[in-house]
C-alpha cells in the first residue's frame, strides 16, 4: 500500500475499514429489521466512503437523503459554527431515521442536526458513525453506534476525511503530519 508522504501514521487500513463497516451494516439490518420507512441521511461529504461501502451489505430496503453540514471551514479547527447547507429532500415525519456521518468530534454539528430532524416528528432517530472522538467534545452527545474510537490529538485523512478539502480520496485512515496542519 503506497502511504501519501502527509502522512505521519496510518490508523486504519482498507481491509480494517471494510470488516468494520460490514459489521455496521449488520448492526443496521438488525436494529432496522422491522422498519417499513427507514431513510438513512448521509452528512456530506465526509460520510461518502463510509456510507457507499455500509449500503453495500445494508439488505433492507431504505431512501437515501443528504445533508450538507459545516463547521470546519476548510481547516482543521472547527469555527464552532454549524451551518446547514443542505438540507434533505425527503419528508421523514413517522419514518425511521438513521444519521450516517463520518466522525463525532466536538457533537455540535450532530446536536444541531439531531435537533432540527427531531422537530419534524420522526418514528425514530438514531446516529451511526465511522469514528467517534468523545475525548474532544463540547456538548453532551454519543452515537448510538460507531466503528471506531480515536483520540483528542488525532487530526485524520483519508477515506472521506479532509485537510483543506483534499485528502478524502486516500483508502485508508491516517493522521496527518503535524507541520501539516
Amino acid at each position: 500500500m503506497q502511504i501519501d508522504s502527509r502522512i505521519e501514521k496510518v490508523l486504519f487500513d482498507k481491509e480494517t475499514l471494510e470488516t468494520k463497516i460490514k459489521e455496521l451494516a449488520n448492526w443496521v439490518n438488525l436494529e432496522y429489521k422491522s422498519s417499513e420507512n427507514l431513510i438513512i441521511v448521509g452528512l456530506l461529504k465526509g460520510c461518502l466512503p463510509f456510507l457507499a461501502q455500509l449500503i453495500k451489505d445494508v439488505n433492507i430496503d431504505f431512501i437515501m437523503d443528504f445533508m450538507i453540514t459545516s463547521s470546519y471551514e476548510g481547516t482543521a479547527k472547527s469555527s464552532g459554527n454549524v451551518k446547514i447547507i443542505l438540507d434533505m429532500a425527503n419528508n421523514i415525519e413517522n419514518k425511521d431515521v438513521l444519521i450516517v456521518e463520518d466522525i463525532i468530534d466536538t457533537a455540535r454539528t450532530m446536536s444541531k442536526v439531531v435537533s432540527i430532524l427531531k422537530s419534524r416528528n420522526p418514528k425514530s432517530i438514531r446516529v451511526l458513525t465511522l469514528l467517534n472522538k468523545p475525548s474532544n467534545r463540547v456538548v453532551d452527545f454519543e452515537p448510538d453506534k460507531f466503528g471506531f474510537e480515536i483520540k483528542k490529538t488525532d487530526f485524520v485523512v483519508g477515506f472521506g476525511f479532509d485537510w483543506e478539502e483534499k485528502m478524502r480520496q486516500l483508502p485508508y485512515i491516517g493522521i496527518l503530519k503535524a507541520n501539516k496542519k
